[in-house]
Formats: C-alpha cells, structure tokens, sequence
C-alpha cells in the first residue's frame, strides 16, 4: 500500500459497528455518502452530475460489494433523498446535505447500471420507494434516476416477465409519468412509458406476439402517420410495429451496419416497394407540415412560456431512423423526397435553429449511400442550396468521401453526378395517346410545357382530358419540369463558382458531361470557353452546331485538348469588348455575367498596402443581409452579437483550396444604440480590409502574388456584397429613422461615386436605353439614369437605384414592387440575374409618366416644394 493509500485509509476509516444489523449498515452507508463528498470536493465544488465511479471509495469499496448489500445501498439512498425532498423546499448544493443529496443520487445511477441480480422482492421495495415520491413533475427526471431504474428492470426482467405485484407498481409509475407537463422531457418521458409498456406487454403476452408500437409523440405527424399504419392488413402491421420499434432506436449521427441489415431484413418481409410507398408519403407529409407555437404552464404555477415546434423530438428520432432504412434505395421518387425533407428540415425557426437537423444529416447521409451517383447529384445541389456552415461541411465531406470512392476528384464527381431528367438538348417529350408535351428549358430556373395535339396544332393549356385521365402522370411530368429548374439553377451557380478555380477539363469530359449532355446543354451552350486549335488557344461559343471565335469564324478545337471557363480577367481589354459586341450582335443571352463580368486588377495603392486591400473598407452593410448573401456565395460567416468582441470575432472567409488560399474580409459591428435585434444580435456591421492567407498557416500573402482570377473574384463577391447589403441601397432610410449616426454614409453611398458592378451596369444601360420607349425623356449622366418627367426631371443612381429630384436635388422615396411586371421582359440583356438593372429601369418607366401616379406616397413627394 503507498503512503497516499494509508493516509487515505486512516482519513476515511469505515465507523465501528454497532449493535445491531440495520444501524451497522445505516452507519456505514453514511460514512460511504459522507467520504465520497469530501473526496469530490477536494477536486471540485460542482457536485450536480458526478460520476461516482472515478472515485476510489466506489472503486476500492462499494464496487467490490455483493450484490445484495449494493441493493440496501441503493434503497438507503432512495429513502434518505426522499427525506431530504420533504424537508427542503428548494435545492442547494453549496450546503453539505445538498452535496450529499447529489451524492446518493450518483450512486443510486451508477448501480443501476451495473450488472446486479435483484429478486422480485427487492425490486417490489426499490419500486415502493420510488411510488412515495410525492414530487412528479419535471424535477423527477434530474432528482430521481428513473431512467437507469427502468432500463435495470428491461435488462433482468425483458425475457421473464415481471411479478404482478411490479405489473401493479408500474402502472402506478406510469400513470404518475405520464401526468409531467414539461415539453424539454418530452422525449425522455414518452421513452420511459414505451419502455413500461413493452415490460408489462412482455409479462402478459404470448412470446409470438408483437407488441403493437405506434409513433408516441404528441404531434401532427403522429396522428397521420399511426391513422395509416392502424388501416392496413394485419399481417402487415405486424411488420410496421417491429419497423418502427427499430426507427424509434435511431440515436447517434450515423447508423450501424446491424441497423441497416436488420431493417432491411424487416422491409424486405413486408415488401420494398410497399415500404417505399407509406415512407414517401410521410416524408412528404414532414415536407409540407408547418411549425406550431404552443404556450405552456411552467411547473403547475401561473407562469407560461412558448415554444415553436415543427416535430416531437421521439417522431424526430423515429423519423432519422425510417431515412437510414431509405439508403438501401435509389430510385427518383425517393432520392427526390430525401432531398426535398433535408432542405425542409434545415429551414430555420424563430429562436430554434433548423427545424431537424437530425433528420436533415440522416438525408443527407442516405443520398450518399444510394447505389449510383444520383444522390450525389441531390448533394450537389443542395451544397448551394442550404446555408448552414456545418451543414456544407457534412455535405462536402460526403462528396469527397464518394470522389475517393470512385476515384475522381470533386469537381469530377459533380460532373458525373447531373442527372438530365431524360432530356435531349434541354428538351424532353411525353407522348399520351392524343397529345404531345414538351417540355423545353428556357432560361435559369425556368421551362415551359407545350401541348400538341396529334396534327402538330399547339394547345393554349393542359387539355382537358390529361387533366381528368392522367392527373397522376401530369403531376409526374410538372415534378419532373420542377426537378429541371431547381438543377439548371443550382448547376448555373456552380459553373459560376468555377471560375474561381481556372479549372481545365479534358476535351472529352467537356464534351460528355456539358456540351452535348440533355441538361446542362443548355448552360454550357450560352457560355465562352478556351479551347486549343493546332495547339493553340482560342476562346469559342457553340451557335448551331459550330464553334465560332469573336469574329464569327468556325474554330475546330482539338480533341485532345483541354476546356477551361474564358474569364475577361485574363484577356485584354479589346478581346473583351469584341466577345461583348458578339453576344449582342447573335442575341445571346448568357446563364451567368462572363462576357460582362466585373474585373478587379490589383491597384497602386494595393501594391503600396502590400498585404492587404482597402478597396471594399468603410462600408455599413445590414448584417443579416450580409451574412445570407456571403453563405450563398459560399463564405464562411458567423452573426455578430452584442454579447461578443466584434472586433476579435468579426470575419468572413472564403477557402480557395484550388489556390492554396484563403480570403479574410474584416468585418466590425456597429455598436449603436438599438442597433441590435430581440435576440441581441448586431443589425449593421462596417466593412474592413481584404487579405490573402495560406489556408495551411494563415501566413498573410502578398497581394502581387495572389493569382489573377484568384484576386478578381474575391473581390467581386465583397464587392457584391456591398452592393447589394450596404444601407446606402435602403430608400426608406431616411423617412423610417435608420440609425442617425449613419445618415452622412448612407447619403455619401447612395449618390457617391460607382462600384465596378455599377459601372458594369452603367454600360449596359448604356445600350439598352436607346431601344426603350422612354429614350427621348431618358439618358445616362455620370452616375445617373437621367428622366425627364411631365412635372420634375429625376436623377436615378445607378449603384444604390435611389432617387434625386432637380432642381433642389430632393430626394425621393420609391419602393420597388415586386410583384409588378419588369420592364426588362422581352429586351434583350446579355446576361441573366440583375435585380438592380430592372429596379432602375421600374422606376425610369414610372418617373417618365410622373403625371399617372396615383400613389399618394409618392406624389406627395413630388409636389412639394
């Protein structure tokens, strides 16, 4: 024994017996309760949650117990907690009964979840003790360990069946379970009845029997979901009982090969298809179901709090587990509807978070163990889709996982992984008897669907006969046009992504998977790409089957060559202009700005700071504005909050693996007064420097040595940022108060100088007016879009859209309305996705015709004086 070991031994020496058995035991317990709390106490004050089994008076004494005095322990410590709950109103642990409390507490866990042998009759005492608590509420689940109770009893009592005189005490611990009202042990109450119930099912029932388990959370899914299961044969429900009972045991972040192998096993006895028919319509059921605000009672008093839920956390769980099963699958339908309940359980709640995020990781883990690279094809998508920054991450650490797995890069397995929905040069047709439809892809995010009778003559709509014979087949057809936009969409932001990474990929590929692929044709056809001829670089467009330069001139690329995106950046000026004239002469209008694309050279003053740029510094942006679009661009950004140092934590960033790099812009909270939301989040953040780091040491790089494209579209995403989240774009900043400190900013941006996305815009307004019928009261002076109305003459900005009025230059408030009609539809613009340009071009057409406004919001401002 060492010397630590005696002095121990002589410090907590066991009291002497005394005269009789109960007072030897009573006494002993009570040295056992009061050694343990001074010997936690040496390296603690915290006692609520102690682990007994780390300390040496359970390791060298009552863990070498039999089992039969551990039981009298436990009923001691059941029996003194008791008394101590009686006595004190309210719980301390600073005061040496508190500490002793949670000690007995401690123990009385830790044995129960130790192997012991306990006859009926000792369980009958334990149970009786456990009956004369008079506290069920909540604070039974943290003062009592009810839990590792019940689970003792399923593991010595699950085959056996216990006595009637437990059926009987059970029941009385269930109904008391059952009447706690506290929605945060919801899941642990239901669980605990569940366990309850299937130990006295255990005890009455034939062993042949299957128990029938049904959801147990108190939500609309369960009401759904156990109407359905309740409807269907008997023989079938057999199988949904065993198949829910293995859903419900869904717990951890990924599910166990055994998992997968016996619920398969269990589906296939039932039928896989008629599995993947009841979950589909549940998942779609989850899909379309809205978040409930309930008002509850906390512990019985006259106090209520609110809670937003969209699901029970035990259907969450069962739920997760019925998504594992769905990995064993991979046809449309449920691949489709993995995907679709991932982005619907990742929408966020007003003071929650995502919806389900438990849910939404176990989609997301079942499409990337589908058979085939369609679910790959979902994951990529939804990589551009979903904003939550661990969420992209667990996305693309499954990408990559399935890119090893094949053996190709990332950007490879996105390629591979488009599924074009069975369409031939962005076209699909669906023959019915009578009638032809056709559905055509027209732009990003867009298609229509055309019927033809069978002489050729179009339909206006939907003939009535589809409509009343083949409603299920329509709905088919209008998913599979909705599939179509959300991935020409999705597929239209990674090909923009691209450009930051001057990816190159072999003729080949190029021509597999984007030229001539039923889809993405329809991208890769509007767009410029370098290509070599004899050996040499050329930069071409496919029009009608040819590949034509910038002088109109058929260009055959060679075959074992290499494809990369054409970027302006690395051109000069002229090329450029020549691509530009090209788009508009042809009428091309391209699925992404790459003609027009904005440019950001490095600049003297840039090569002067060195490392850093100032280019984008000394901007007040919306913050919650910010932060979406910089997700949506793919950077890593957290909220800033009154509650941390903006100043340390403030940072967006932008990891350019292909580079080695990554991108720091350095963001600062306005610390105003108010200026922060009822979740003391910041509303306005001001902007900072730009830097460069190695993504591998976070050494600041050079900004000369930053590769061009590299540079060039870092900036611009910050430049996008500010141009479309800084407050200087508000017109309603001034008439609802903004934040005062900020108002010479606001008026400094709002009709300052022009950004390069403003100047980019400039120069296609500059084609475009002429053509418009407000040419000859419309022209481009400097910063602005000039209108001459009947009653005044309006300057529009044409970086933050705002309004001056001559000749006082007095400012005008206009809104734009979204729901009005652009006045860019069926003009020819180079390019898609402008929202500025049209909100110029709305109010250029309402200003022009001053004298037809009717709103008295904005005449009001007009007249006066």
């Amino acid at each position: 024994m060492s010397i630590f070991d005696k002095i121990k031994d002589a410090l907590f020496k066991t009291a002497p017996a005394q005269n009789t058995p109960t007072a030897h035991k009573l006494s002993e317990f009570d040295q056992i309760v009061h050694n343990s709390r001074v010997e936690h106490a040496r390296t603690s004050s915290y006692f609520y949650g102690l682990k007994v089994n780390t300390l040496s008076v359970y390791t060298q004494e009552v863990a070498n117990w039999p089992d039969k005095k551990k039981i009298e322990f436990i009923i001691y410590c059941l029996n003194e907690n008791s008394k101590y709950n009686k006595k004190n109103t309210s719980y301390s642990s600073n005061d040496k009964a508190g500490q002793e409390k949670d000690v007995r507490l401690a123990y009385t866990a830790q044995l129960f979840k130790t192997k012991l042998a306990i006859d009926d009759h000792d369980m009958e005492r334990i149970l009786q003790v456990f009956a004369q608590n008079k506290n069920w509420n909540y604070t039974v689940f943290y003062q009592w360990p009810v839990t590792a109770l019940i689970n003792q009893l399923a593991r010595q009592y699950g085959k056996s069946g216990v006595s009637e005189k437990m059926i009987e005490l059970l029941n009385d611990f269930k109904l008391k379970i059952q009447q706690i009202d506290q929605v945060y042990w919801e899941k642990e109450r239901l669980k605990l009845i569940e366990k309850i119930d299937q130990l006295i099912f255990g005890s009455t029932a034939s062993p042949e029997t299957v128990k029938p388990t049904l959801f147990l959370g108190d939500d609309p899914f369960s009401a759904y979901a156990n109407q359905v299961i309740q409807a269907l044969p008997d023989a079938d429900k057999q199988l949904w009982y065993q198949l829910i009972t293995k859903a419900s045991k869904a717990t951890g972040s990924k599910p166990s090969n055994k998992y997968l192998l016996e619920s398969k096993e269990l589906f296939k006895q039932l039928g896989a298809d008629k599995f993947k028919i009841v979950v589909n319509d549940w998942f779609l059921f989850v899909i379309n179901l809205k978040e409930e605000t309930k008002v509850h009672t906390y512990n019985n008093s006259d106090h209520t709090y609110s809670t937003t839920t969209f699901l029970s956390a035990i259907n969450m769980e069962a739920i997760k587990g019925f998504v594992w099963m769905c990995a064993h699958f991979h046809d449309n339908a449920t691949l489709n509807n993995l995907a679709k309940l991932a982005e619907r359980c990742y929408k966020k709640m007003p003071g929650v978070g995502p919806a389900a995020a438990g849910i939404g990781n176990a989609c997301l883990y079942a499409l990337y163990k589908s058979k085939g690279l369609d679910g790959i094809g979902h994951l990529s998508r939804l990589k551009l889709r979903i904003k939550q920054t661990n969420t992209q991450q667990i996305i693309e650490k499954y990408m990559q996982q399935a890119a090893r797995e094949q053996g190709v890069s990332t950007h490879e397995i996105e390629d591979m992984a488009v599924d074009d929905l069975g369409l031939v040069n962005g076209t699909r047709e669906f023959q019915f008897e009578n009638f032809t439809c056709i559905l055509k892809i027209t732009g990003v995010g867009k298609s229509e669907l055309n019927w033809y009778k069978a002489d050729g003559v179009q339909q206006k709509a939907v003939p009535t006969a589809i409509k009343d014979k083949q409603a299920a087949r329509l709905t088919k057809i209008k998913g599979i046009q909705k599939q179509t936009d959300q991935t020409t969409s999705a597929q239209r932001d990674r090909i923009d992504r691209m450009f930051r990474t001057d990816r190159k990929l072999s003729f080949s590929a190029f021509t597999e998977f984007y030229l001539h692929h039923g889809l993405m044709c329809s991208l890769a056809r509007q767009i410029i790409w370098n290509v070599t001829q004899a050996g040499k670089p050329a930069s071409v467009i496919w029009i009608d089957g040819k590949w034509l330069n910038n002088n109109s001139e058929e260009i055959t690329p060679d075959e074992n060559g290499e494809v990369s995106l054409w970027h302006p950046a690395l051109v000069p000026l002229a090329e450029v202009q020549q691509w530009r004239q090209f788009l508009t002469q042809h009428q091309i209008q391209q699925p992404l700005k790459q003609a027009f694309r904005e440019v950001y050279l490095l600049t003297e003053a840039e090569i002067n700071t060195r490392i850093y740029s100032n280019r984008m510094a000394a901007h007040v942006l919306k913050q919650h504005q910010f932060n979406m679009l910089a997700k949506t661009r793919g950077w890593k950004y957290s909220l800033l909050g009154a509650y941390d140092n903006g100043i340390e934590n403030g940072m967006a960033e932008l990891l350019l693996p292909e580079h080695g790099l990554k991108v720091q812009y350095w963001i600062s909270e306005v610390n105003a007064e108010d200026a922060f939301n009822d979740t003391g989040i910041w509303n306005y953040v001001t902007t900072d420097q730009v830097r460069f780091v190695r993504a591998d040491s976070n050494n600041v790089v050079d900004l000369i040595d930053v590769p061009v494209l590299a540079l060039s579209e870092a900036l611009r995403d910050v430049d996008l940022f500010v141009g479309v989240a800084s407050v200087g774009n508000d017109p309603t900043w001034q008439d609802s108060g903004g934040v005062p400190a900020l108002n010479n900013y606001w008026a400094a941006y709002s009709f300052g100088d022009l950004s390069e996305l403003a100047k980019n815009r400039k120069e296609i307004l500059g084609g475009l007016v002429p053509r418009l019928k407000i040419s000859k009261v419309a022209q481009i002076q400097d910063k602005f879009l000039v209108v001459k109305g009947k009653l005044r003459t309006y300057k529009i900005h044409i970086g933050s859209t705002n309004i001056l009025m001559e000749p006082n230059d007095q400012y005008l408030c206009i809104v734009p309305d979204r729901g009005q009609k652009s006045p860019t539809e069926g003009l020819f613009i180079p390019f898609e996705g402008d929202a500025g340009l049209s909100v110029i071009l709305s109010k250029a057409f309402l200003l022009a015709d001053d004298d037809k406004i009717t709103d008295s919001t904005i005449t009001s401002q007009i007249t006066r004086k």
